[in-house]
């Protein structure tokens, strides 16, 4: 049976578009994801799902290319690079919106924070 499943097309089951390429209408030309089992204790059902190789129904049935012309571009140029100092200070949400952190001053937290009981908002 399993065999069987192996040399089922895409096409056998649905109508495909006349471009899809070959790997689209072989699914068991995949042969999933996993190449070492884990070990059960931490193994997740993404793994389980992920290892197994997809059925014909799972496979896509139209295959549309997009431009590579962004891609291309930055390919022969390459990435913007900014060389420039950053010396902004940077503002923590954690601790508040006008709290500075600085090298110097680790331990300065939010205002609701209460090191010596529950932590309570003014």
């Amino acid at each position: 049976l399993a065999e069987e499943g192996r040399s089922q097309r895409t096409s056998d089951y649905y109508r495909v578009n006349d471009h899809l390429p070959a790997r689209f209408n072989h699914p068991g030309w995949f042969r999933g994801y996993r190449t070492n089992e884990p070990h059960p204790r931490y193994r997740t059902t993404n793994q389980i799902y992920g290892s197994k190789a997809p059925t014909v129904h799972e496979m896509p049935t139209s295959f549309n290319i997009t431009s590579h012309a962004f891609s291309k571009h930055l390919g022969k140029c390459g990435m913007y690079r900014n060389k420039g100092l950053n010396t902004y200070m940077e503002k923590s949400d954690v601790t508040g919106i006008d709290n500075l952190i600085t090298f110097y001053d680790r331990l300065n937290f939010h205002p609701s924070y209460n090191g010596s009981g529950p932590s309570h908002c003014e």
